[in-house]
């Protein structure tokens, strides 16, 4: 997930949505030695001890602390939060000509 997109996200997302993003992706990685999204030194064990281990439905929690956990992990967040995919746009054929030699 961008960066972008994750801003707008962490701005209206709630508690509960977070709290439902965090046990999807407890259950569905499998390999927790993957690269870190938020910071590329770490990897998705230590960002999830980080960002989700001790997290609390019932605190509130700073935009920008959203913004991480939902970079890290927006890939679990149900499809109605997610932004739409972007088309990649068609490009015309280059322009070529044959090599003279």
């Amino acid at each position: 997930m961008n960066r972008r997109d994750a801003k707008t996200i962490a701005e209206t997302i709630t508690n509960q949505q977070l709290q439902d993003m965090f046990d999807r992706a407890k259950n569905e990685i499998t390999n927790w030695s993957q690269r870190s999204i938020v910071n590329k030194g770490l990897s998705k064990g230590i960002a999830w001890n980080i960002l989700a281990k001790d997290f609390d439905v019932n605190t509130e929690y700073a935009t920008f602390s959203k913004h991480n956990m939902i970079r890290e992990f927006g890939d679990f967040l149900p499809d109605e939060l997610k932004p739409p995919k972007k088309k990649k746009k068609d490009l015309p054929p280059p322009t070529h000509q044959n090599p003279i030699f």
